[in-house]
């Protein structure tokens, strides 16, 4: 089940980021880049956004992947969700920043602007946990492993 959830964190280049902060809980649909190892997601924001303020004062995030883009009416009992439970930061090491903006410009030329502002800021989520639901009877739970994730 790992290399399927894997699979679908690779496939796909968009999200639902879910911050919180004193109880108040903020989605943000994002763009986003994994690793070869889909242990760790990036993404870009403004350092004035109400996601990066929250992340800084609550690490523990959760995300939304799924596969409903494309599929009619008919198809919905297709389409599969994955929530992943994680931890977020801000990536500090220059270089690793560096490299992570220029992937996720590759993948998404739409953010060139944004990943070039001098307030915007790539952030990594690790890895915990996954639960994926395919179709509406169907749900699996996976436990990532080890410190850096899967």
């Amino acid at each position: 089940m790992i290399e399927k959830i894997k699979e679908m964190i690779r496939e796909n280049s968009m999200c639902v980021l879910a911050t919180c902060y004193d109880n108040k809980p903020h989605c943000s649909l994002m763009a986003y880049w994994a690793d070869r190892q889909a242990e760790c997601i990036y993404m870009v924001t403004r350092k004035d956004t109400n996601k990066y303020k929250n992340l800084l004062k609550n690490p523990r995030v959760s995300l939304l992947i799924d596969t409903r883009a494309g599929k009619g009416p008919e198809e919905r009992a297709a389409v599969q969700a994955l929530t992943i439970a994680g931890t977020c930061a801000p990536v500090r090491e220059q270089r690793e920043k560096g490299s992570v903006g220029r992937q996720l410009v590759n993948q998404h030329p739409h953010l060139k602007e944004l990943a070039e502002h001098p307030d915007a800021d790539i952030i990594c989520v690790q890895l915990d946990s996954f639960l994926l639901l395919d179709g509406p009877m169907k749900a699996y739970y996976a436990a990532a492993k080890g410190p850096a994730g899967l």
